[in-house]
């Protein structure tokens, strides 16, 4: 009977444990190819004075973060937004954080990004 008593009280706790957790908001996941694995696109910064990259694709946006001209970043997709010289398109990056960078600003490393 002990040793019912213990089994029925760690799942107790283990049950408390995952109902009092917080849960975390989930990040898109990156596009699979026809082997399971994911795939990201990339793109290097062409803006000379760093590329500000913001939470929404329109220039008022909050910033999160810069990288500097030349980076290699990594895009999950892109989406149309706030026209910068001409171009809609702006790229979700991937890199630290999720952030969105002007199209215009970024050149395409292989294959443009699929539309998120």
């Amino acid at each position: 009977m002990k040793l019912r008593s213990a089994a029925i009280a760690t799942a107790a706790t283990a049950l408390a444990l995952a109902v009092s957790a917080p849960v975390a908001a989930a990040a898109p996941t990156a596009p699979t190819g026809d082997d399971g694995r994911h795939h990201y696109y990339q793109g290097r910064v062409v803006a000379h004075g760093g590329l500000l990259l913001r939470d929404s694709p329109t220039r008022g946006s909050r910033v999160l973060r810069k990288e500097p001209y030349g980076a290699v970043v990594h895009i999950y997709c892109k989406t149309r937004g706030e026209h910068v010289e001409g171009n809609s398109l702006w790229y979700l990056l991937t890199d630290g954080t999720w952030a969105w960078g002007a199209a215009h600003y970024i050149d395409n490393i292989g294959p443009a990004p699929h539309f998120c």
